[in-house]
């Protein structure tokens, strides 16, 4: 095959000759000059280096047309203008993200590429000017007390301990000696602070997680030595291991006779909490909240794990924080505890809070003395809202009045639509195994609650073996007993479902299911759980059953009528009463019996069909008669699910 000459292949390139030569010796061609002579297939790799690098080039040149180029730091008020966007939008798209933000200082370096490359841009820092702006938000960074959860099952001492920890007389002051709202207190240790919030339970713990708020950093887990592990540390331990926070256990009233901590650290390694003596990780402390001994101990572990953890936060500038509590007070109007995540909240400021804003008219401590300012993992009330936030709601500092009723309204806009449409948050059900997906593995988060321990066991055992993988099933929390706000709350922070296998949930705890979109199941012949299931594992549709609600009636008088039975004397206080539909009867609050079907219903001495909102009527069960004075008659249908 005849070879061609370079100064030709220039020619036909449009290329100067002597780039030609340096392009073929970089290929590693043996050319000497213009008059060389080359082969066809050195040709065409010439010409695939040449496509390569002409297209290397457009595309650098698009990038730079495309490139921010940073020469100094703009405050946030002249960035809308680089980005062809509006101010609002702005501001709403960063509070949105909570990141704080200030309109005559510059955002931090990542916040400013990442709106930069949601646009399609790039971004070029100049003169080292990027590393200088990490180094003054470095140069903010201050270490921070740790904030510490009181957790644990009723009257195992949590707020005595608490008592014991601010030497103040708070058991003493609560309705029962029980603990009836969540509290945030700050004490100080050898010169150093430590947050506590003391919780009813578990439960706000884990609402505040189900809303994305995590602010605990330990958990001490109170276990009385003379009573052991009851249900509610079982599932307070379950809640800690669901936050991925610190645990540190104090086993609480060993100074009574006869008590064994090691029986204590026997059960709680049954439930994967294995002390450090025994060769776990989980410091265990014995105290006597009430004779105060102890105390000092566990508060030095606590500052232990403090150091381990490397607490830090952002001292300077707005604040952000997290509501625990929110009340109406009669003469400040809306109030909320407030715990400052970082920066500083200060009298006068404006905020937002979901759709919530006001301006801090007044800061007050723990101890209920006003104070201008407070800074990170300091709780503080604040008042100044224009409505109540639930608990778990992030607040955040903003420069004006202007800024915080922006946001708040486009806020409340979104909510109204998204409320047209549904929540807006996506939750697992059994239905979601049965669709696509692209990512791979699934994962099935149930929360398990039954009559009996042996029944939970055996289900748990069977169902976990039905998982292959596609769907991976986890157990969040087993335990005895009917199905509680809790356990709805468990399952919306861990996107899981909740089983109940011969529990029973009232409709008050079906509704908080409903709004926060958890699918709750229950059973009561074992195989139909498994059948469930496995079902569903396996991408088999199944016929879906749900309660519809239909009213609720009080028991007014009992009457005992020959040849009838028992009769329940009832007022009608929400919806209808449906003769054949069913019963739910609740007594003080437990769940007495459930699913008794109507056999009569009347209205004086006449038979009626149905008795609706407002009226009397008399109401007889096929299997029950043991009815009294004041419970409360729950009445709905099993429809299938459409």
């Amino acid at each position: 095959m005849a070879k061609v000459r370079i100064y030709k292949i220039a020619e036909q390139l449009g290329m100067p000759t002597h780039d030609v030569i340096e392009m073929l010796r970089g290929l590693g061609a043996d050319v000497k000059n213009h008059m060389s002579g080359i082969d066809e297939e050195l040709i065409e790799l010439l010409r695939d280096e040449l496509r390569f690098q002409r297209k290397k080039a457009e595309e650098t040149r698009r990038r730079k047309e495309r490139t921010l180029t940073i020469q100094e730091l703009l405050p946030l008020k002249e960035i809308p203008r680089l980005l062809d966007t509006s101010l609002d939008d702005l501001v709403s798209e960063l509070a949105d993200k909570y990141v704080v933000f200030d309109m005559n200082k510059p955002l931090p370096p990542l916040v400013l590429e990442r709106l930069v490359r949601s646009r399609g841009w790039e971004v070029e820092w100049k003169d080292g000017l990027r590393e200088t702006a990490v180094q003054s938000l470095v140069a903010q960074i201050g270490t921070r007390p740790p904030i510490v959860a009181i957790l644990g099952h009723v009257d195992h001492g949590k707020t005595t301990l608490l008592d014991g920890i601010r030497q103040s007389r708070v058991a003493a002051a609560e309705v029962g000696g029980i603990t009836q709202k969540i509290g945030a207190y700050q004490i100080e240790v050898a010169g150093r602070k430590i947050t506590f919030i003391d919780t009813p339970g578990h439960e706000a713990f884990t609402t505040m997680r189900a809303r994305g708020a995590q602010v605990t950093d330990i958990a001490i887990l109170v276990v009385a030595a003379d009573d052991g592990v009851m249900p509610q540390t079982v599932e307070a331990i379950q809640h800690a291991q669901a936050a991925e926070v610190t645990l540190l256990v104090a086993i609480n009233k060993v100074d009574k006779m006869g008590v064994n901590p090691d029986r204590v650290k026997q059960q709680l390694s049954e439930h994967g909490v294995i002390p450090e003596d025994w060769g776990g990780d989980v410091i265990c402390v014995n105290i006597s909240a009430l004779q105060k001994k102890g105390i000092e101990e566990l508060l030095e572990m606590v500052l232990l794990q403090a150091d381990l953890l490397e607490l830090t936060a952002r001292i300077d500038g707005f604040a952000l924080g997290t509501v625990i509590e929110s009340r109406l007070d009669r003469g400040k109007g809306p109030v909320a505890t407030v715990l400052v995540k970082e920066g500083t909240i200060r009298v006068g400021d404006s905020f937002i809070a979901g759709s919530t804003w006001g301006r801090v008219r007044v800061l007050a401590n723990d101890l209920g003395k006003p104070v201008k300012e407070a800074g990170p993992a300091v709780p503080v009330e604040v008042a100044g809202f224009s409505d109540l936030p639930p608990a778990g709601t992030r607040i955040m500092v903003v420069e004006d009045d202007k800024i915080a009723r922006l946001i708040g309204e486009k806020r409340m806009k979104a909510e109204r639509e998204k409320n047209l449409v549904g929540t807006g948050v996506h939750k697992t059900t059994l239905e979601d195994l049965l669709e696509p997906d692209e990512q791979g593995e699934k994962e099935l988060n149930i929360v398990l609650k039954a009559d009996l321990q042996g029944s939970a066991e055996a289900i748990e055992k069977a169902l976990s073996r039905l998982g292959d993988k596609d769907v991976a099933i986890r157990f969040i929390a087993k335990g005895v007993g009917n199905i509680n706000e809790a356990d709805i709350m468990l399952a919306s922070a861990s996107s899981g479902i909740v089983i109940g296998f011969n529990a029973k949930a009232s409709q008050e705890v079906l509704r908080t299911a409903k709004r926060e979109g958890v699918d709750v199941r229950t059973y009561r012949i074992i195989y139909d759980v498994i059948d469930d299931i496995e079902h569903a594992v396996k991408g088999m549709a199944v016929p879906v059953m749900e309660e519809a609600a239909l009213g609720k009636a009080d028991v007014r008088a009992v009457f005992k009528i020959p040849r009838s039975g028992t009769i329940a004397g009832s007022y009608v206080t929400e919806g209808k009463v449906d003769r054949g539909s069913l019963v739910r009867v609740i007594r003080r609050g437990e769940i007495l019996a459930e699913g008794e079907r109507i056999a009569s219903l009347k209205r004086f001495k006449d038979d009626v069909r149905e008795v609706t909102m407002g009226y009397e009527c008399g109401i007889g069960l096929e299997n029950f008669q043991d009815y009294e004075e004041g419970d409360i008659l729950e009445v709905y249908q099993i429809r299938e699910k459409k």
